[in-house]
């Protein structure tokens, strides 16, 4: 019987080490961190926001060195980590209320409330059927299984690619992963501190495990510490920034 024991205790103990030991130990990856249980591919997608022509060298709104995301991106959507690769696509019209132009005595980056949010004022960009409103050049937008579009609406912007900023109108993305059967997101593009923000935060409401790459993506910085007050809240909320 003590026999017996002993070895029931060293089993144990030798099932523990090992737990211990895999635990420690790094993934064979050492630049991506543990995003805790693993998901199947199948149920997971990669969420590209707004690579757009307006957004990077030479658009109207580039966001600062936007164009470096772009070979990174790439190389995860060929990765085949994925079950699903969704782009989102700003699709502004003409009139729509986050323009300065629309706003007379305004001016670009001035803050306005729409229907109480805060509301920046943007120049114009990604007006629908322009050539700013196109994929980057060399973003794979080929090999994306699905295309969501958004702020299409006049009288709001959208910087989730969830919903419109006003929480009243939804885009189609929710319904299209629920129905892939999506439990994980992974999510990069432009810009951090607000589409990339907002479209995380509305993952973790809409009740995704959300990662959000900072290599991927980049920020406006109106403010110096936009980009890193975005990482901070998205953390908060329960996003895993991976740095």
């Amino acid at each position: 019987m003590k026999t017996f024991s002993r070895k029931l205790q060293l089993s144990t103990a030798i099932a523990l080490s090992s737990t211990l030991l895999l635990t420690a130990c790094p993934s064979d990856n050492g630049n991506i961190k543990s995003s805790g249980d693993k998901i199947s591919k199948k149920n997971k997608a990669l969420l590209v926001i707004d690579v757009q022509k307006c957004f990077t060298k030479g658009g109207s709104l580039a966001v600062p060195k936007g164009d470096e995301v772009v070979p990174y991106i790439n190389k995860l959507i060929d990765s085949k980590k994925y079950g699903k690769v969704v782009l989102s696509q700003d699709w502004h019209p003409q009139n729509n209320v986050s323009f300065a132009s629309n706003h007379k005595g305004k001016k670009v980056y001035e803050v306005i409330k729409v229907d109480g949010f805060d509301q920046v004022l943007w120049p114009d960009h990604c007006v629908q059927n322009t050539d700013g409103a196109k994929f980057h050049a060399d973003l794979k937008a080929d090999k994306a299984d699905y295309v969501v579009q958004k702020g299409t609406l006049k009288d709001y912007d959208s910087y989730s690619a969830f919903e419109d900023n006003n929480g009243k109108h939804s885009t189609p993305l929710n319904a299209y992963l629920k129905k892939q059967n999506i439990k994980e997101v992974d999510i990069v593009g432009l810009a951090l501190d607000y589409c990339v923000k907002y479209t995380a935060l509305d993952a973790i409401k809409n009740g995704y495990k959300v990662n959000v790459y900072v290599d991927g993506t980049r920020a406006v910085n109106v403010n110096a510490t936009d980009g890193q007050k975005a990482i901070d809240e998205m953390k908060k909320a329960g996003v895993n920034v991976i740095e």
